[in-house]
């Protein structure tokens, strides 16, 4: 855990901070989009959302505060970009710079969660679909998103808490 606004990597801390269980907000943070996914509120299904601009932290905070309160969110998973080593860069520490500031601005529990290939499996997922390449363009970070947050999730149902 990092802070007192619960942060977290371990999906058994973040899950015990839910014992109410609840919908979850799914992100993955890009340069220049956010695609946010959510939950059902037993933990079962990860669905793809909207793609959010990515602009100043004010900007995002109104934007995700919509959708908090419109979804009666519990807790947020985070994309959490290492490298295929396993290591971290600046985008991970960027990362979780922005986890400290959704905890702080929401007082929600925030899960870090290893997203690496969650890009590559949503875009393989898409194109199964026979999603095309425009469309794929436009929805693909929500789709990680989802990847991400259904990662997190099946993680937590395999944890006895």
């Amino acid at each position: 855990m990092e802070s007192a606004a619960l942060i977290c990597d371990n999906p058994r801390d973040f899950g015990a901070a839910l014992d109410d269980g609840g919908t979850l907000l799914g992100l993955d943070l890009g340069t220049r989009t956010i695609g946010v996914a959510t939950c059902d509120a037993g933990w079962r299904f990860a669905t793809a959302g909207k793609t959010l601009p990515r602009g100043k932290w004010g900007r995002d905070r109104e934007a995700l505060a919509k959708t908090i309160a419109e979804r009666s969110i519990k807790g947020i998973v985070i994309g959490l970009p290492r490298n295929m080593d396993g290591s971290e860069g600046p985008r991970a520490q960027s990362s979780r710079a922005y986890a400290r500031n959704l905890a702080e601005a929401f007082g929600l529990p925030v899960l870090l969660w290893d997203e690496r290939l969650s890009t590559a499996s949503a875009e393989r997922d898409m194109i199964a679909q026979d999603t095309s390449r425009a469309k794929r363009a436009v929805r693909i970070d929500s789709h990680a998103a989802a990847v991400i947050l259904q990662g997190a999730i099946d993680a937590m149902a395999g944890s006895a808490f």
